[in-house]
């Protein structure tokens, strides 16, 4: 099917980046714009903020209570952002909606971000958080079963990670991976993969600004070439927990997250994926208002369920 309408539609008004290098502190003070106030946000039981004690020292946290339950499964969000935007305001209503939908207990994890963090910070943050949830379990009212990690765009990539460290390092809680049109390989070939030629212009991310738009990252010394960077490079995929793999028909990244997700079934892991129709990269953050793509939460609790399986 074509790109959804509305969104051709917000894409063609929206305006042409500024010329020359990207700057960070501006970008980001763009995105905080966009943040809606606390009254007009998804309202919950609970939502509050603290830091997480971890290996890597002190994440800040926001966690998302979604009614009055004493116990609850745990979900560990990483935000995208190509590893130097997004924060836990511009994602706020993603984690929201999560916890509204799969009725988990959601942690969302505000990493250190390149350039100012160096690789591999923002990755250590994440992983530890999740260490951290487990070692805290009494206190977040964890109730001992699910343990899932989602995350979007750079988000997907860190959650791919952190499985493939928390298996090598012998720690099998994580239950559940959700990666919402995931980044698992930071080689920018446009040749490498046809959706980085179909998609290369026109649907918002552009294949040609996925290696200035990740450079912050890839020059704070996170080699494409490290499974902990491209996750997709890692060799042995068995052992990993059931996983999600989300992607969009218009993103220039769909096609390494669909061959993602046979990897893992071809290693053994259970792997639900599912490919948006009209939708591009992006969708969980900027089109999740759209009846379509609403259903994105939804599909994730059932797949938290054990409702869904392909």
């Amino acid at each position: 099917m074509p790109l959804h309408p509305r969104i051709a539609e917000i894409l063609a008004d929206l305006p042409a980046p500024p010329p020359g290098p990207l700057d960070p502190a501006a970008m980001r003070a763009g995105e905080e714009t966009q943040v809606p106030p606390l009254d007009q946000r998804l309202p919950l039981h609970d939502v509050r903020d603290t830091i997480a004690d971890t290996a890597a020292g002190p994440v800040p946290v926001r966690i998302y209570t979604p009614t009055d339950a004493e116990r609850f499964g745990l979900l560990i969000y990483f935000h995208g952002g190509a590893f130097f935007l997004g924060s836990l305001d511009t994602h706020d209503h993603v984690a929201r909606h999560l916890a509204q939908a799969t009725g988990c207990r959601v942690v969302s994890v505000g990493y250190r971000r390149a350039p100012e963090a160096a690789f591999p910070a923002g990755l250590d943050d994440c992983y530890g958080t999740v260490r951290w949830a487990t070692d805290h379990g009494d206190e977040l009212g964890w109730d001992g079963t699910t343990l899932a990690i989602a995350g979007d765009s750079s988000g997907g990539t860190f959650v791919a990670a952190v499985t493939g460290l928390a298996h090598d390092d012998g720690f099998d809680r994580i239950t559940h991976q959700v990666l919402y049109y995931p980044s698992l390989d930071l080689d920018f070939d446009a040749d490498r993969y046809p959706s980085m030629r179909e998609n290369a212009v026109g649907y918002g991310l552009e294949t040609a600004g996925l290696a200035p738009f990740n450079a912050f990252y890839l020059d704070s010394g996170a080699d494409p070439a490290d499974p902990r960077v491209s996750p997709i490079k890692r060799e042995d995929l068995t052992g990993l927990p059931a996983a999600l793999v989300v992607t969009a028909e218009f993103d220039p990244l769909r096609d390494e997250g669909e061959l993602y997700a046979r990897r893992l079934e071809e290693a053994g892991v259970p792997v639900t994926a599912r490919r948006y129709a009209g939708a591009n990269h992006g969708f969980v953050q900027n089109f999740s208002w759209i009846p379509d793509y609403a259903q994105v939460f939804e599909e994730t609790a059932a797949f938290l369920r054990g409702d869904t399986h392909e």
